[in-house]
């Protein structure tokens, strides 16, 4: 049984790799973490391990590697789609890949590194990642703006019911506009939303700008409205003068 950490912020995507992780009886998901902080500790708490981790958690690589040596774990990198997988072989992990990958490659990809093999992208794979995400591009401008607050809010990992409490609808109209978003990115559920976004470019930073909106709007909904400066009054002045004087 070969045990597997695994390290990213995006919690759907976390989501997405363990289920398709979990279907290899030889792979066993020890820990979870959503910070560098986190799986940090994770590597130190389970030798032996294979950690996953997304690049975009820009943790120390030298030191990482370090300890992973130390530890006698192994470690893969999630590259962004548009990164090149260089600096990472060139800093000693052991494997390197794309979020767009697919399932079957990623699980071919930890076996082979637990084997004490290592994986890297091919060129040709390299070849195929397109400059400009057109589908990407397609989805995002298909989308309505209520549609692509919902997006942003499910790759947050929020349920039905919370989107409609922070959109101030309900939840039976949340799940009408799914079926319309579903029908425009070609996918079945919440999930398979979740990882199409992420997989594309264009379509997970036009979501992450509009949760960053909604978070925004929130707080300046919640914050305390300041409190008008207390003038005394005249009346209340006389009234205490008199108590005073006993006038």
């Amino acid at each position: 049984m070969n045990k597997v950490i695994l390290a990213d912020s995006q919690a759907i995507f976390r989501a997405g790799t363990a289920k398709v992780l979990a279907l290899d009886d030889d792979l066993r998901i020890i820990a979870q973490c959503s910070d560098a902080e986190r799986m940090m500790h994770a590597v130190t708490t389970f030798p032996g391990a294979v950690l996953i981790f997304a690049s975009a958690l820009k943790p120390e690589l030298a030191r990482l590697r370090v300890i992973l040596e130390t530890m006698g774990s192994r470690g893969i990198v999630i590259a962004e789609n548009n990164e090149s997988p260089s600096p990472y072989m060139q800093q000693g992990f052991h494997g390197v890949i794309f979020r767009n990958t697919t399932g079957s490659a990623l699980v071919e990809c930890v076996r082979r590194v637990a084997a004490g093999e290592v994986w890297q992208p091919l060129k040709a794979m390299l070849a195929e990642i397109p400059e400009e995400d057109m589908v990407g591009t397609r989805v995002r401008d298909r989308l309505t703006p209520k549609e692509m607050r919902i997006v942003a809010l499910i790759v947050q990992g929020c349920k039905n019911r919370e989107i409609a409490l922070r959109l101030k609808t309900t939840e039976q109209v949340i799940k009408n506009y799914l079926r319309s978003i579903y029908d425009k990115t070609g996918v079945s559920d919440r999930l398979e939303l979740a990882l199409f976004t992420l997989h594309h470019r264009v379509l997970a930073e036009a979501a992450a700008a509009v949760g960053s909106h909604i978070d925004a709007e929130e707080q300046a909904d919640t914050a305390p409205s300041p409190q008008p400066n207390r003038i005394a009054s005249p009346v209340s002045g006389k009234v205490q003068s008199i108590a005073r004087t006993g006038t």
